[in-house]
């Protein structure tokens, strides 16, 4: 008997099997301040592991975010993006640090001052990330190793990559590569789960040009102040057009896919990140932590920091 094909099912996995790895690559980066790059858009998953110091990680339209030991920052979308010792420090393209301080893939590069030690790197896939599943990510996935949710998995993770690094023995390589798959895999499960207990996954449904537009702006903007009108005139349909083909495609009215997109992205960032309320409420698009705590105990049964408190085990909450 195959015991895979009895086991309950999963969305999360389900989402998580269409991530086909095929390879990565990476830069073992040693950084003295002052320094900056810049790397440009590509859509690849991108990510930045801190074996030492500590950085800043900026996207445009986004708050700068610091990365300290043991974060990892994963930009599931490949956006352009800026890493550098502190905001304001000179930046160089990536490329052309590359190209003049890369020895057997690692770069050394900066000034006289404090040091950081990054393993940068892409991953290769068989094919572009689900467009569904890119759109319950933000732009910069931060994984705190403050988070005992995330630490439980990504310490031994992160003593492996450190202890490689050191090393700098034959195979090592293969064995980058491979941790490198085991981040994306983690980092996507552990901020999934809060979409998953959210409804936001479900059998896709046959194609919908206009529909398939007015999910993706929902996704991409959940910070934006929509309405229906507005959401209609996007896509180019009335009101009353939009919501039935919506509902007959999502299983939702357009508002209340918007609420699970949203209240799924709070959750993951409740369990992925040491932010407040108030901020994890301004990126989601609602008005004041107090908004956001009211939608989020009506739809998880707790509040956001009961949630966070009991990392989010979805043995212990269900969906009303």
């Amino acid at each position: 008997m195959d015991l895979m094909n009895i086991a309950p099912a999963d969305p999360v996995a389900e989402a998580l099997s269409a991530v086909n790895v095929l390879s990565s690559v990476y830069c073992l980066s040693d950084l003295r301040a002052p320094w900056g790059f810049a790397v440009e858009g590509a859509s690849v998953a991108k990510f930045h592991l801190v074996l030492e110091g500590e950085c800043w990680l900026e996207v445009d339209g986004m708050e700068p975010v610091r990365l300290g030991q043991g974060d990892l920052a994963m930009l599931a979308g490949g956006h352009r993006h800026v890493v550098c010792d502190v905001p304001g420090s000179a930046i160089h393209p990536l490329d052309s640090l590359l190209a003049d301080h890369l020895v057997d893939t690692r770069l050394s590069y900066g000034g006289d001052g404090a040091r950081t030690r990054l393993l940068c790197g892409g991953f290769a896939l068989a094919g572009p990330l689900p467009s569904r599943l890119l759109g319950l990510l933000p732009p910069v996935l931060r994984l705190d190793s403050a988070r005992t949710e995330v630490s439980s998995w990504i310490e031994p993770v992160f003593a492996l990559v450190r202890q490689e690094a050191d090393r700098a023995a034959p195979g090592a390589q293969a064995i980058f590569a491979k941790l490198a798959d085991v981040f994306l895999s983690q980092a996507l499960r552990t901020y999934l789960t809060g979409a998953g207990q959210a409804g936001l996954f479900r059998p896709a449904a046959a194609s919908d040009a206009q529909i398939d537009k007015a999910a993706d702006l929902l996704r991409q903007q959940p910070d934006r102040q929509w309405t229906l009108q507005q959401l209609a005139r996007e896509v180019g349909l009335s009101r009353t057009l939009l919501a039935a083909r919506f509902r007959d495609h999502t299983g939702d009215s357009p508002m209340r896919h918007l609420a699970k997109i949203r209240l799924g992205q709070a959750a993951g960032y409740l369990v992925t990140a040491d932010l407040s309320v108030e901020s994890i409420a301004r990126r989601t698009g609602y008005a004041s932590s107090a908004s956001l705590s009211k939608a989020f105990k009506r739809e998880f049964g707790v509040s956001p920091g009961h949630y966070r408190s009991c990392r989010g085990d979805i043995g212990e909450l269900r969906i009303h």
